[in-house]
Parts: structure tokens; C-alpha cells; sequence
């Protein structure tokens, strides 16, 4: 089979990852970068040997003639790129979110189906092997589940800058909060039913109605329920910006952070420290029957690492012809819950799923 050409939109800290995973992948060839800036399409194209550049999307298809196109860029420009890739008969991977609108995604998903072409949205978490023994772990722990997650990121500079770029279409919990409500999703695999969201603006540098500390809260029809806590800015604490935990009658298990990474750092926020298991059964006079368990998880893969096994999830989709329907539905749902939580704050009202 010859390669599938691809076309690489953006070229900041996902789309490099994304370009060394194609890169290294036999299956594809790069047939082209695009960026806003300058700078980072022509850091990458020196670091892969020399590709061309381009500054314009549609030029770019034209020039190019991918067979599939990979969008990192920001969250606002998703749903134009993929609609155009698509009518340009490519298949698509693209970058959380797959649009800012349950309408505009569903719109998008129909296309695709209508189009017979794959349509891939980057949840790195389920290629993740200790993230997936942690879903395994938690469905082990009986019904209902309580889950608790966060990701706080301390941020300054070129950081806080790419943030605020982020803010002026989503919100923290919106843009790093469908992870971690997917894998919710997952270890309860129940329909989720209603969500609430308090939040606040913490700086005048975001815009106004925007807010970049936020939490939601989310309910299951098992009776489950998870919060997720999202925060960016110079003023967020370092303290407990990692947690990973769910809780359900036989017991609980939680990632340990990796002590070595802050917050501000992209490695950390899929690494791990191992997992710690607890079991809840107590013997006749009250005492715990099991030790704690930790699992170790020191041969995870890196951050690149992992953006290669979603390529490769991609690839296999394309050339098997794997049936997306459950993760296309599973996007939906986790994008459903952040934008109600989005909406909860801004009515101060809980929105019923």
C-alpha cells in the first residue's frame, strides 16, 4: 500500500508531537506544515528533514493533495478545518475538541459518515496503558462511583500567552475537561445525566465573560458522580494540582503523581507515579483483609510516544475500516457535559443532559 499522505495544521506543542509520530511511522508521509507563525512550521520542517510550509489551509490542500489531514490548532479553527478537509474527501484527525458546539460536532460526524471517511478526535488518555488500567481498576469498585479529577497549570510567558489565546473561544474546564469527563465516561458506562459549574476570573488579561478557574460537577443515571477542576494563570497554586481519584464500595485507586514534574509542564499532565489500590473488605474484627497495592507504572511511554499510538489508532482505522460510531458517540457525550458545564456557570443554573 502506498503511504497516506498527510497534511500537518499546527505546529505548536501537539502538532510537533503529532508531526515526529507520522514521522516515524512507515505508513505515512508528511506532505506538507501549517502554521501561523512562521517560526514553528520552519523549526519543524528543519527537524524532519526539510518539508514544505504553508501559511494558508486551502492553498495548502490544493498544493499538497493529502490523503488525511492532522489538526492541532487552536479550538475555534477545528470545525473549519475538518469541514473543509472532508469536503476535500481526507480523512481527519483532530486535536480535542472536535468542535465548540455539540450542533456544529454532530454536523461534522454526519459529513464524515456522508463522505465515508474517518474522523479521529485525540483523547491521548485512552491510549495511555496506565490510564487504562486505571479505568479497568475503578470498574472493578462496585457502583456508584465517585470520581475526582483536576489539572491546575501554574503558567507564565510563551505559556500563559498560548492560555489566553485558548480563553478566547473555551474555558479551562471546557478545553482540558473533555479527557477527563471521557474517561468518567468510561468507568461508569452509565449516560450522564445533569451538570453544574462554578468558576471565576481571576485576571484582566482574559476576556470579559471568560474565566480560567473552573470546576464541575457531573451525575450519572447509576448514581455515580465525578468533579473536575481546571485553573490556568500566573496565581495558580502548585499545591494538589494533580489528582486523579475515584472511589466506589469495594474501595478506591488513584494515580500517584510522578513527584518529579509541575504543573506548567505537558510530560506531566500523562505521567504517572504508579497506582495505588485500596480494597475496602474488613475481616470480623473490623480490620482490613488486603494491604494497599501499588502498581507500578515505570515503563509508560512519553508524551510523543503516546501521540504515536494515537496515530497508529488512526492508521488502523483507516486501513481496516474500523468502525468509529462508539468513539465519535463518546466524543458527543464528554463534549455535551463541558459546554453544559460552560453553560451552568454562565446561567448559575444546573443543566439537565
Amino acid at each position: 500500500m502506498d503511504p497516506i499522505r498527510i497534511l500537518i495544521v499546527g505546529c505548536g506543542n501537539m502538532g510537533t508531537s503529532h508531526a515526529r509520530a507520522y514521522h516515524n511511522i512507515d505508513d505515512f508521509e508528511i506532505v506538507g506544515l501549517v502554521s501561523r507563525k512562521p517560526e514553528s512550521r520552519e523549526r519543524l520542517s528543519n527537524e524532519l528533514g526539510g518539508l514544505p510550509t504553508f501559511s494558508d489551509f486551502s492553498n495548502a490542500l490544493q498544493v499538497t493533495n493529502p490523503n488525511a489531514v492532522a489538526i492541532s490548532t487552536y479550538p475555534d479553527t477545528h470545525a473549519k478545518f475538518i469541514r473543509e478537509s472532508l469536503e476535500f474527501d481526507a480523512h481527519v484527525f483532530v486535536e480535542k475538541p472536535l468542535a465548540t458546539t455539540v450542533e456544529e460536532a454532530e454536523a461534522l460526524i454526519a459529513l464524515a459518515k456522508l463522505k465515508n471517511k474517518k474522523l479521529v478526535v485525540g483523547y491521548i488518555l485512552r491510549v495511555h496503558p496506565a490510564w487504562s488500567k486505571f479505568v479497568e481498576l475503578a470498574q472493578g469498585l462496585g457502583k456508584p462511583l465517585v470520581m475526582r479529577m483536576n489539572l491546575n497549570q501554574q503558567s507564565s510567558g510563551e505559556q500563559w500567552y498560548t492560555h489566553k489565546q485558548l480563553m478566547k473561544s473555551m474555558s479551562p474546564i471546557v478545553d482540558c475537561g473533555v479527557h477527563y469527563v471521557d474517561i468518567m465516561c468510561l468507568m461508569t458506562g452509565a449516560k450522564p445525566i445533569s451538570v453544574s459549574a462554578i468558576g471565576a476570573k481571576l485576571s484582566d488579561e482574559i476576556p470579559a465573560g471568560m474565566y480560567n478557574y473552573g470546576q464541575l460537577q457531573v451525575r450519572f443515571d447509576d448514581g455515580s458522580v465525578g468533579w473536575y477542576e481546571a485553573g490556568w494563570g500566573p496565581m495558580i497554586s502548585e499545591t494538589a494540582f494533580f489528582i486523579k481519584d475515584v472511589i466506589g464500595p469495594n474501595g478506591c485507586v488513584s494515580i500517584k503523581d510522578d513527584d518529579k514534574s509541575n504543573s506548567d509542564e505537558v510530560e506531566g499532565h500523562t505521567k504517572t507515579g504508579g497506582l495505588l489500590l485500596h480494597k475496602s473488605a474488613l475481616d470480623k474484627e473490623g480490620k482490613y483483609l488486603n494491604e494497599d497495592q501499588l502498581i507500578s507504572t515505570e515503563n509508560e511511554p512519553d508524551h510523543d510516544a503516546l501521540c504515536e499510538l494515537e496515530q497508529l489508532y488512526f492508521l488502523n482505522a483507516i486501513i481496516n475500516d474500523k468502525d468509529l460510531n462508539e468513539h465519535l458517540r463518546d466524543a458527543i457525550n464528554s463534549l455535551k457535559i463541558v459546554l453544559g458545564a460552560d453553560q451552568s456557570f454562565k446561567t448559575n443554573q444546573t443543566i439537565i443532559l
